[in-house]
């Protein structure tokens, strides 16, 4: 095993950073418990169908209603402000019969195939403010590289645990936290935090994940974020980005940008050995209402690029709508055009157009990984799969239906030269409808 790397470093000379910055700041204006008060409601009704093409058998096809509601109080008067989160959760099953569970967007059902009616959540955030610091302890929503849960489903993914936020300096935000529980987007209750493609040890679980960062825009168009992370005995992880985006006139815009991950085994190693490097690099050239973006993504490593499990945070770009290009030794490129038709007259529509081609080494996995395993083919040598996305989104831009919005998203992804070992030939539709809901 490889010695353990370690954050704690970070997470000091944050808490450092934060602690004499929010004690000489400006108290900001508190609104009051009540009368900074919101609830929102979101209703969202979801179709997803995955066509196994290879196949054709363990179809999955799943149709559901879901609905969000956060009511988050103000803060009361006064240096230190104390608050409430509420949220509610419910999700319906419209459609999923037997056989054809498994979309990821109802629970998973029993032997028969079909899942339940209906499931639901709950849960609650106490909040503390002083000054530009923000403590929140209880169930959180999270959405940085390293913990997502992300809303690219029904219902999004909630973390138990503690978060501190602060934006003390303009231009810097900071963040730290520990999360031991998750509740995931087609779950109702919580669980231990796992991850997405490796199979920890029957009995074993991690027992919290800890983070913390900085994001950075201190310049126009430039921005930067770095970030650590560590699931106990399963990783540390750490990722740093840098995106620019540079006018050169009214017409023509430049956005190159770099996303990386490092990845390591740490305390008892339940996933086994992990040393990956895993990086994209991406260049976008802006036109008018045009827009093409070149994409490369490469994989160091004889294990996939993981994360939590059914989490967001994988932020790559040539994470597509069904594979994220991720696996072992990976290789990836990328082509993509994309339309904004308020250049005709149609403001609120927009769509883009995907091509993502990847080639892998299976044959470099280890067989005897303990969470790796699957990934190993011996006729994968030059495994190869390749997706094709067209995404079609129109948001209502006024009247009463104002910010409703109909996605429609179609994947196809192929594979070959032993790529079947670890996925299958796949056509995958979804239909998504968001109506939000300002109550007050």
């Amino acid at each position: 095993m490889k010695p353990a790397l370690t954050f704690t470093p970070l997470f000091l000379a944050i808490a450092a950073t934060i602690s004499p910055l929010a004690l000489a700041a400006d108290a900001p204006p508190a609104d009051g418990f009540v009368e900074g008060s919101s609830l929102t409601i979101n209703t969202r009704n979801y179709y997803m169908n995955r066509d196994r093409r290879d196949i054709h058998i363990n179809d999955s096809k799943e149709w559901g209603q879901g609905f969000l509601g956060i009511f988050e109080s103000g803060y009361t008067q006064g240096t230190v402000g104390l608050g409430l989160d509420v949220h509610g959760m419910l999700g319906l099953k419209l459609d999923g019969g037997g056989g054809t569970d498994g979309s990821s967007i109802l629970p998973y059902g029993s032997g028969s195939g079909k899942a339940p009616g209906s499931f639901s959540t709950g849960g609650g955030t106490l909040k503390i403010r002083a000054l530009d610091t923000e403590l929140k302890a209880g169930d959180l929503f999270l959405n940085n590289p390293v913990i997502a849960g992300g809303m690219t489903r029904m219902l999004p993914e909630t973390f138990r645990g503690v978060s501190l936020t602060n934006h003390s300096l303009d231009g810097w935000m900071f963040e730290g936290g520990q999360a031991s529980f998750a509740k995931l987007y087609n779950q109702s209750g919580h669980g231990r935090i796992g991850t997405s493609y490796g199979a920890l040890p029957k009995g074993q679980d991690s027992q919290h994940m800890n983070w913390a960062g900085v994001a950075w825009s201190g310049l126009p168009g430039l921005t930067s974020n770095l970030y650590a992370s560590e699931l106990k005995d399963v990783w540390n992880q750490y990722y740093y980005d840098l995106d620019y985006t540079y006018a050169l006139n009214d017409l023509v815009s430049l956005n190159p940008g770099l996303h990386f991950y490092h990845t390591q085994d740490t305390g008892n190693a339940l996933l086994g050995d992990i040393d990956n490097n895993t990086y994209s690099l991406h260049f976008t050239v802006g036109v008018g209402n045009h827009s093409v973006t070149a994409a490369y993504q490469r994989v160091n490593g004889n294990t996939p690029f993981d994360y939590i499990a059914q989490g967001d945070s994988v932020y790559l770009d040539n994470s597509q709508q069904y594979s994220d290009f991720n696996g072992p030794n990976e290789r990836s490129w990328k082509l993509k055009y994309a339309y904004d038709f308020a250049g005709l007259g149609v403001p609120g529509l927009t769509s883009a157009v995907s091509y993502i081609s990847g080639k892998t080494d299976l044959t470099k996995v280890d067989p005897n990984s303990r969470g790796y395993s699957a990934w190993y083919s011996a006729d994968g040598k030059n495994a190869k799969h390749w997706e094709r996305d067209i995404d079609l989104k129109y948001v209502v831009q006024g009247g009463k239906a104002k910010d409703l919005a109909v996605r429609l998203q179609w994947a196809t992804n192929r594979g070959s030269n032993g790529y079947s070992a670890v996925d299958r030939d796949v056509d995958e539709y979804r239909v998504i409808i968001d109506y939000p809901i300002n109550v007050f």
